[in-house]
């Protein structure tokens, strides 16, 4: 956080300086772009085959098979959702939520792509669509599907109130989960437990300290978001105990709601020729 009056005091050029024109990071001009209108087809196609309820203040584990579409679904009241995915047959790689926020930005919608960890760096998923794409950036630049938070947890929460002890944040809520779904002893599953999608969260950056903010979620129930996963994959989503994140999270004050993934196949030939990505193809032998 920048100090309220620097006691540095501006060189001679300093509005030259801060007038120098940003250059984005990383270009996504030669970016493997989605098929969409191949997803837009099979959507058409889609039917409902299984689907998982995260109950308030707590996870669900689900699986989701390449070539399949799954959606999180706001079903009783304004609820944001963490969203950590993994390769269901290699936990090892996982959703890269830094590198996703450097491709595509630091909040995400349709047409974006969710990658994967080095050494795959490939995409996961592709969200094919967001009901909630109306939203936009707002006044205070806040905007919903955030790649910018990591996850509330127990240890942050502990060293912000001095000692609390509250086991139903997001990360102890993916840990159980995945531990659950998984046969792993928790303290092995939280070391697979990631930074997240913060799913229908509303976030940003103040202006005035670069401080990460939150505000009421505009999620209604009906509001869904929809993926197509690009390889097999094993999800967890937490119904954060924050609720629609309004005004806290990390505690039991929130009213909580619960989410529901529905996972639906579409019809095979709809996606005809359609194949999962591969693995980045660096060569690692050159040297890391």
């Amino acid at each position: 956080m920048k100090p309220d009056r620097p006691v540095t005091l501006p060189p001679a050029d300093a509005e030259m300086r801060r007038a120098v024109r940003p250059v984005i990071c990383y270009p996504i001009e030669t970016l493997p772009r989605a098929p969409m209108a191949l997803y837009g087809a099979a959507r058409a196609t889609l039917r409902p085959v299984a689907e998982v309820t995260a109950p308030p203040r707590e996870a669900a584990c689900f699986r989701v098979p390449a070539g399949h579409f799954f959606r999180i679904h706001s079903v009783e009241g304004p609820q944001v959702g963490d969203l950590n995915l993994w390769n269901a047959a290699d936990l090892s790689e996982r959703f890269y939520s830094g590198k996703t926020r450097a491709l595509h930005g630091t909040h995400l919608s349709t047409g974006d792509r969710l990658w994967s960890s080095f050494p795959h760096l490939r995409p996961m998923a592709t969200i094919t669509h967001d009901t909630l794409d109306w939203y936009g950036f707002d006044a205070f630049g806040g905007s919903v599907h955030d790649v910018i938070g990591t996850r509330c947890d127990p240890y942050t929460h502990n060293l912000l109130s001095q000692g609390g002890q509250y086991h139903h944040c997001c990360h102890s809520n993916l840990t159980r989960a995945l531990a659950a779904a998984t046969g792993i002893p928790p303290r092995e599953a939280e070391g697979h437990v990631h930074d997240v999608l913060n799913v229908f969260m509303c976030t940003g950056f103040s202006r005035a300290t670069g401080q990460y903010f939150m505000k009421a979620s505009p999620v209604r129930p009906g509001d869904f978001l929809e993926f197509f996963a690009e390889i097999d994959l094993l999800g967890a989503l937490s119904a954060c105990p924050g609720g629609d994140c309004s005004a806290e999270h990390s505690s039991d004050a929130a009213a909580c709601f619960p989410l529901r993934v529905e996972i639906l196949a579409p019809d095979p030939a709809a996606l005809a020729g359609w194949q999962s990505p591969l693995r980045n193809g660096y060569d690692r032998s050159h040297g890391l």
